[in-house]
């Protein structure tokens, strides 16, 4: 089959023929009809993340928000069938820690994440493997396809996540989103699918604008004023809720000084070669004004059945969110413009 291959850092990944995956008795292969391409990949890419220990080997296959339709399945897989619509996460619980069994696979003890390690082999390919599918996997409903479950393979879960089950954003509550790339916009419609007043921050006008049709009541180009303050003069007191979701030194801080008393900063955005997982923030602050830090990542695969009931309401709609429809060949170019923020909402691998 034919794969994006990680083989230098930096350097554009090759389109290789590699072998099929097979599934494991737990396990099924999915032939993967659409993947995003997400800010994560590039972190990937670009070699980040040593800093932390995780950093992606080379020789791995990336991508990490497919969706497709199951080929093949395991002899110990009872739920799921070849020829069924597929969702997959890319935070694969396996099935049986505690973190697992109490609902929070997206940080099982001893989980994969697609594309990120040799042990799962990601989705810019035809056929990817996934295992543990009874607890990992999601039936998708007919009514979402697979352009728009590409969409929620991971920007759009993680905001889910974060503003549902990390922090429990509700009506009337101002909430601030530092980065109006995929992930923002996913977090813009969330928070307004909840009532709240969101205020949309960035440092490009035409990504605002985008914000704004995706329910932002109010935008800041953080390149012209101070962020922050801005965002506390609009909302009276500050944001309740603000969300770092490009992970820059800059947006990490303005999104934690742009909070009201006993405010809430959710972390998703991941940081770069610049911040090497290190962020200076105002503590003495923090700690005068009872305001939370808290992290947030993916979303557990158990939640699929929610996030699905809320796109069937039709108050979010992440198919809105993809800008651009592409071939796996395209994916090396598709990353490099990642480098100046050159894309806008989310693109999609539709063509293998």
């Amino acid at each position: 089959m034919r794969a994006a291959v990680l083989e230098e850092y930096g350097e554009p990944l090759r389109i290789e023929e590699v072998e099929r995956p097979q599934p494991a008795d737990a396990g099924v292969v999915v032939r993967v009809e659409a993947c995003g391409i997400c800010r994560s990949d590039w972190h990937a890419w670009k070699g980040h993340g040593e800093w932390a220990d995780d950093q992606v080997p080379r020789g791995q296959i990336l991508g990490h928000e497919p969706a497709g339709e199951v080929v093949a399945v395991g002899d110990g897989v009872d739920d799921f069938e070849v020829g069924e619509r597929v969702a997959v996460p890319f935070s694969l619980g396996d099935a049986s820690c505690p973190e697992c069994r109490t609902g929070h696979g997206n940080v099982c003890e001893d989980g994969y994440a697609l594309g990120f390690e040799p042990d799962a082999p990601g989705a810019f390919a035809e056929y990817v493997h996934v295992p543990e599918a009874d607890y990992n996997l999601a039936h998708l409903p007919d009514e979402v396809s697979y352009e728009a479950a590409a969409a929620l393979g991971c920007r759009f879960m993680t905001a889910f996540h974060a503003l549902t089950a990390q922090v429990d954003v509700g009506a009337g509550d101002w909430v601030a989103v530092h980065g109006c790339g995929g992930l923002g916009l996913s977090a813009v419609q969330i928070a307004r699918s909840r009532g709240a007043n969101v205020v949309a921050v960035d440092l490009d006008d035409e990504k605002l604008e985008r914000a704004r049709d995706q329910g932002a009541v109010e935008t800041v180009n953080a390149g012209e004023v101070d962020a922050a303050e801005a965002i506390r003069e609009v909302s009276g007191k500050g944001a309740h809720v603000s969300v770092d979701a490009v992970g820059t030194a800059a947006a990490c801080r303005a999104s934690v000084e742009s909070l009201r008393q006993r405010g809430t900063h959710v972390q998703v955005g991941l940081t770069t070669e610049a911040e090497k997982g290190e962020v200076s923030l105002p503590t003495d602050y923090m700690t005068r004004h009872e305001l939370s830090f808290v992290g947030s990542r993916g979303m557990p695969p158990t939640s699929y059945d929610a996030l699905f009931r809320l796109i069937a309401s039709g108050d979010v709609d992440p198919e809105a969110l993809v800008t651009r429809e592409v071939a796996l060949d395209d994916v090396p170019d598709r990353l490099a413009a990642m480098d100046e923020y050159e894309t806008a909402g989310v693109e999609v691998v539709t063509e293998f």
